[in-house]
């Protein structure tokens, strides 16, 4: 499955793009704000600085771990590094000034919804913390959510949630990238 943002609105649409061919036209309606619009299988007008793939290949090599994204509502999965100290993670969202900036629909989640802390400890291990920035919909890891002044220490394969999207903590000495 493939998904497009409507320019006008940003509301994303999904279809197979195995059922086309490369270079076959398609025209959407965007179901949100009726916008009428095309795209070409294969060719892109634009490219992005930091396509997905790259930013997976800076992800798997960095020294301090990883967040992998699924958007609960589509399964489409990001891949962001972490650096040291804290990493603010939310909604795309032009302006933002989020570190980690979630492209997707989800209006649950905040354009700054939460922190991934990495810090090292006496022996120099890596330690990762997560706290809720006063989100709207809240901060959960597992099914416990995360109060106000909450700071909860989480290790490889975590699963916080934000919104109806979930992020998965892996550890930079994991070595695993799925």
């Amino acid at each position: 499955m493939k998904r497009i943002a409507c320019p006008k609105c940003g509301n994303y649409i999904t279809f197979d793009e195995t059922k086309y061919e490369t270079g076959q036209s398609l025209v959407f309606v965007c179901d949100n704000c009726s916008k009428q619009f095309g795209i070409r299988l294969g060719k892109t007008k634009l490219k992005e600085k930091n396509s997905l793939a790259e930013a997976a290949r800076q992800a798997k090599s960095s020294p301090y771990g990883s967040v992998n994204v699924v958007e609960n509502v589509f399964c489409y999965k990001q891949v962001f590094p972490l650096a040291m100290g804290d990493n603010l993670i939310g909604r795309k969202n032009p302006g933002s000034d989020a570190d980690i900036q979630i492209e997707t629909s989800d209006p649950s989640m905040d354009r700054r919804h939460c922190y991934v802390n990495v810090s090292k400890n006496k022996s120099g291990e890596l330690i990762y913390k997560v706290r809720d920035n006063d989100s709207i919909t809240g901060t959960f890891v597992g099914n416990e959510l995360l109060g106000p002044k909450d700071n909860m220490i989480i290790s490889d394969g975590v699963v916080v949630t934000i919104g109806a999207t979930s992020l998965i903590l892996k550890a930079a000495d994991s070595g695993s990238d799925e």
